[in-house]
């Protein structure tokens, strides 16, 4: 019992020296904490922000419709995140879709697309679609209508580096200009849509 015991405080203090800010007291014993506590008792904050966003991401949407005269109508851009975000302003308790859906279908889209916006495989191909299919019943939600295709335009914003305490080097911190990534238009499902 006094051993488990010992090693539990051994356990807990190490591993405390080896996330705590240096100190003293963990350079002077670096060795032996890490000696302890790598390779099977790592800390990281992965826990607490395993992927913090660098960047603002506007993500909007316009849609096309071919009257029965032939004309082709595009709508102006309709913009996605401002609609998750409202859903997430001022809810005690917002929905975790609200909240992810479409960031982390754009995150996936990027890890499966080139420059090129061409699917290279089976998953592209899916997170393609997955990403036009919110899109679509996204707009046809809020703004009805039909529609046989979507385009989607991201604006990616850089977040800048927070000023120095001081105020010295504000210049530097100044954020990069946007980007602006224009998708291919999509065909949306036939039956969906008032199609």
């Amino acid at each position: 019992m006094f051993l488990c015991l010992a090693t539990t405080l051994v356990h807990v203090l190490l591993v405390f020296l080896h996330v705590a800010p240096p100190n003293p007291l963990s350079q002077q014993y670096s060795r032996q904490v890490n000696a302890w506590v790598f390779p099977l008792f790592e800390q990281n904050w992965r826990l607490f922000a395993p992927d913090p966003e660098s960047v603002n991401r506007q993500i909007s949407a316009r849609t096309q419709h071919t009257a029965p005269d032939g004309t082709v109508r595009v709508s102006g851009w309709f913009d996605l995140t401002a609609v998750d975000n409202s859903a997430v302003e001022h809810n005690p308790f917002p929905s975790h879709t609200a909240q992810n859906m479409l960031r982390r279908a754009w995150s996936s889209y990027l890890e499966n697309h080139v420059v090129d916006d061409q699917p290279r495989s089976q998953r592209a191909l899916m997170i393609e679609r997955y990403l036009t299919n919110i899109a679509s019943d996204r707009v046809a939600a809020h703004r009805g209508g039909s529609f046989e295709a979507i385009q989607l335009r991201v604006v990616t914003v850089p977040i800048a580096a927070p000023a120095p305490a001081d105020g010295a080097g504000a210049a530097a911190v100044a954020p990069r200009t946007a980007d602006t990534r224009y998708l291919p238009w999509r065909k949306v499902e036939v039956d969906s849509h008032g199609n």
